[in-house]
């Protein structure tokens, strides 16, 4: 795998960055606001009306900040979430400890309910999970990571009420972009069921619409001015 090196964003955040390619694992304009934005706001939020349990696919899993968000959400709105992540490259726990989501997660929100000491911890507890195995992280998060290639991936039908889908952008995967995938992603959502996604490239939406969905521009996060919600 590529080269990655730690950088801060601008609220304050850290993110990983591929100089390579020039890419970050997250948005520089901010990488806790654009995960609250694209995957709670316009993804949890919407998919939970009259449910108690939900179950969330992550495409990239990454630095773990978007499960770790969805777990401190579903502690606050009485959820209990089963959480897939897939990820090809694990982020090595050196690399965890040098990323900042607990003290910029108190700082971005200190009416989150959980002390930094607490959510920590239950960082640790996503990042250092076995991979391929199921693990209840706390009482309302269970979580399994699969480390696997997003398009080899054998998906299950018809499970899943929400998907996060936070590959690296189609400038540098444009593979991931396309209806061999979301095709794969149309199957294994339930009906109802929300994709959402950063992007807002027109090829996405078209390869979105192509497959099935019912595909919605949104506001975007700090630094863009659209992103895209797919609906089963």
């Amino acid at each position: 795998m590529f080269n990655r090196k730690i950088i801060s964003t601008a609220d304050g955040s850290t993110t990983i960055f591929i100089p390579e390619w020039n890419e970050s694992y997250h948005s520089r304009h901010g990488a806790i606001q654009e995960a609250y934005h694209v995957f709670i706001a316009h993804g949890l939020d919407l998919i939970r009306e009259n449910k108690k349990t939900v179950s969330v696919l992550e495409i990239g899993f990454g630095t773990g900040l978007n499960a770790l968000i969805t777990l401190l959400e579903s502690a606050e709105k009485k959820l209990n979430i089963h959480y897939t992540g897939i990820e090809k490259y694990p982020v090595s726990p050196e690399e965890t400890t040098l990323l900042n989501y607990p003290e910029s997660l108190q700082a971005f929100n200190p009416e989150i309910g959980f002390s930094q000491i607490e959510i920590d911890e239950l960082y640790w507890k996503i990042m250092s999970a076995d991979w391929n195995e199921l693990k209840a992280v706390n009482p309302t998060f269970s979580l399994k990571k699969i480390q696997a290639d997003f398009l080899d991936y054998d998906y299950p039908e018809q499970e899943f009420d929400l998907i996060y889908f936070d590959a690296f952008g189609a400038r540098v995967q444009p593979e991931l972009w396309t209806e061999t995938l979301f095709e794969k992603l149309f199957k294994s959502l339930k009906s109802n069921g929300i994709l959402t996604t950063y992007s807002a490239k027109g090829s996405v939406r078209r390869a979105l619409s192509s497959v099935g969905f019912q595909v919605e521009k949104r506001p975007g996060p700090p630094g863009k001015r659209e992103m895209l919600t797919a609906i089963k």
